[in-house]
């Protein structure tokens, strides 16, 4: 059926059975050109719209969703679904290489652009618990019930930490930057209910009393408020000194876990559906890559942890992954869970295997594991680029991804994953440039680290794609690791970190990666089942190590960046929190910088033991030099494309790096 609207062009095609996809359906709503000149590949158009699917329970491949089994059924028996999507691709058929990149949403955000290389882009819905939004990439899941048809019921931990004093009601969220609403509590009785709080994460919790508090809102109405499900009303208001935990019974969970059966079918169905089967990429596609940042990183992870990267007829989803990023899993496919977590206390995602080849997990006595066991009983495993920065060792856990829970010895890589690490950078990397001045940070002491990732991430992926169509070896790992001593405690004396007048010491910044248990019920080997321990228990930290450091500060070790080379300073992936009830701890995952002295005279006055800028490169022209010394070497070993390295090299030149118009 083909009409046109006032809004676009809507275009439904129902899958054919021949096809055996588990998409039922897939409507395209809007076609729109994207503007920009892209090179060898031309034009670019942006396709959008919905599908829907069709899960079998009975299905092997789909037994492991939490509560599919609860959830309601088609006449066919099935679960139904329906999410959004959207691709970019050259407008001209002869100018498509062949590769669908699928890129992976953040919390619902996409973007998608042209591409010189005449790559496919697609984005789709994943995370069952946003609500749609006109710029969002969104899933419709159903709801699980009991066997009996009543509510299923368990329970859900919510902490407020830092809210501004007096505050009176906060809403009842969760995940990185607050999160979407928690699930419905089943009772508003706050007797049926606990909130404690705390002074210290390690401190006891003091209980506040249920007459003090309601599921209200209060910002208009004074206490107890208007009731409301979503909103937690304190009587006497917030103290910025404690951190609150309110534990209740929720109802109506979310089967969330489909977000991985809709990725792989979606995939499944654009890469092998003819054109009769309304697949708008029929004929178009040859190879697959999942590209995920951060938490769409670990939902890649996750993803192929537990098979689904093999579709419903047994065959590779997609050839090729990149997990950016991503120490951790995404906590997607367990009763009531909150996928948007970002490694803060009681939050799960580290509890599964986090090592590519097998390990013996017996800190946690979990027996031999790894990411790769159910990939490799279907030989279904992709070639994986796995690429991260400094800011995952503080604030993400990374460690025991390299060296296990034990800390003992280097995991070995197995021949289908590379591993390539960005020295001194924060969370998904800096802006880049020459800037002497640092980025801008939020909460933290020291200046934010602009030392980039995305020359060499744009590099890299070129490498991958050569890797997939062409077996190309691409370039041997680059990571820190324990038998060459680049692994350390994460102590100044045990990095070898200089004492920097006035600058934090990486003393205390570290996340402790800590040992969970959420009680009989929940898998954490697969974070899947039901929680039934909230809080968990806390039974130990598990050691964590992190790259030593160089006279500068700076870790030399990995797929360094141009600015990496020829620094202008120290380049941090730890910060230090300004205020608030974490001050003088990590700040997050934001990587800090401290800049260099511009001469000898200027760092001898402070006192600073790192060189100065002037002892380094003499004068701009000298730096220039060390700048483009950095770029060919790079240039040659395939982590920076030419046309990167002229344009660094042309920033450099025009920057104020000890030219004599930047005189303080």
């Amino acid at each position: 059926m083909q009409r046109l609207t006032s809004a676009a062009l809507v275009l439904t095609v129902l899958a054919a059975p021949a096809a055996r996809a588990e998409v039922t359906r897939l409507t395209i709503e809007t076609r729109a050109p994207i503007a920009g000149d892209f090179g060898p590949a031309g034009a670019y158009e942006l396709v959008s719209g919905r599908f829907e699917g069709a899960l079998d329970p009975a299905d092997p491949r789909n037994a492991l969703i939490t509560d599919l089994a609860l959830a309601p059924r088609n006449p066919q028996g099935k679960v139904d679904y329906a999410a959004t999507f959207a691709f970019s691709r050259p407008v001209d058929p002869a100018r498509r290489s062949g590769f669908l990149f699928y890129d992976v949403p953040n919390r619902g955000n996409m973007r998608l652009g042209g591409d010189p290389n005449g790559h496919i882009h697609v984005a789709s819905g994943w995370q069952g618990d946003i609500a749609p939004a006109p710029s969002l990439q969104t899933l419709q899941v159903p709801v699980a019930h009991a066997a009996d048809g009543g509510p299923l019921t368990g329970p859900v931990l919510v902490r407020f930490v830092d809210a501004p004093a007096g505050t009176l009601t906060l809403p009842i969220r969760g995940g990185l930057g607050g999160g979407v609403a928690r699930p419905a509590p089943l009772s508003l009785e706050t007797t049926e209910a606990t909130l404690v709080r705390k002074r210290g994460d390690d401190a006891p919790g003091e209980a506040v009393s249920s007459a003090a508090w309601t599921f209200a809102d209060c910002t208009e109405t004074p206490f107890p408020g208007v009731a409301d499900p979503t909103q937690l009303c304190l009587r006497d208001g917030f103290d910025p000194a404690y951190a609150y935990e309110l534990t209740y019974t929720a109802k109506d969970p979310l089967v969330l876990g489909v977000g991985f059966a809709a990725t792989r079918d979606l995939v499944a169905f654009l890469r092998h559906s003819g054109e009769a089967d309304g697949n708008p990429l029929a004929g178009d596609v040859r190879w697959t890559l999942g590209v995920g940042v951060s938490q769409a990183g670990n939902f890649l992870r996750s993803f192929l942890h537990l098979g689904f990267n093999t579709d419903g007829q047994g065959r590779r989803v997609f050839d090729g992954l990149n997990p950016q990023i991503a120490a951790r899993h995404t906590p997607l496919n367990f009763r009531f869970a909150v996928p948007g977590g970002a490694a803060g206390l009681y939050e799960p995602g580290s509890e599964g295997p986090l090592w590519w080849s097998v390990y013996d997990d017996k800190v946690r006595k979990r027996g031999p594991t790894s990411l790769l066991a159910r990939c490799t009983r279907d030989q279904t495993c992709p070639k994986i680029f796995e690429t991260f920065t400094s800011a995952e060792f503080w604030g993400l856990r990374m460690s025991p991804n390299l060296v296990g829970t034990d800390a003992a010895a280097d995991i070995p890589l197995p021949d289908t994953v590379r591993r390539y690490y960005f020295p001194g950078t924060t969370h998904g990397g800096g802006a880049g440039g020459f800037d002497m001045a640092g980025a801008q940070t939020y909460g933290c002491v020291l200046p934010g680290n602009a030392n980039p990732t995305t020359d060499t991430l744009r590099a890299l992926t070129g490498a991958l794609t050569a890797w997939v169509a062409e077996g190309t070896e691409p370039p041997p790992s680059r990571y820190p690791t324990l038998a060459s001593g680049e692994l350390v405690e994460p102590t100044a004396q045990a990095m070898g970190f200089p004492s920097i007048p006035g600058a934090a010491s990486p003393d205390g910044k570290l996340n402790a990666f800590l040992h969970y248990d959420f009680g009989d019920g929940f898998d954490p080997d697969d974070l899947s089942g039901v929680q039934v321990r909230l809080p968990p228990t806390v039974s130990r930290a598990v050691s964590s190590l992190v790259p030593r450091v160089d006279a500068d500060g700076n870790e030399r070790v990995g797929a360094m960046s141009v600015q990496h080379r020829a620094p202008l300073g120290t380049y941090l992936g730890w910060n230090a929190q300004a205020t608030g009830y974490y001050a003088g701890q990590g700040c997050g995952f934001q990587g800090g910088f401290i800049p260099f002295a511009r001469t000898r005279a200027e760092r001898e006055a402070s006192g600073d033991p790192r060189l100065s800028l002037q002892e380094r490169y003499g004068d701009h022209d000298g730096y220039v030099r060390a700048v483009r010394a950095a770029a060919a070497e790079l240039t040659a070993q395939r982590f920076l494309t030419a046309q990167d390295a002229e344009r660094l090299i042309a920033e450099a030149r025009v920057s104020d790096v000890l030219s004599p118009e930047a005189r303080p």
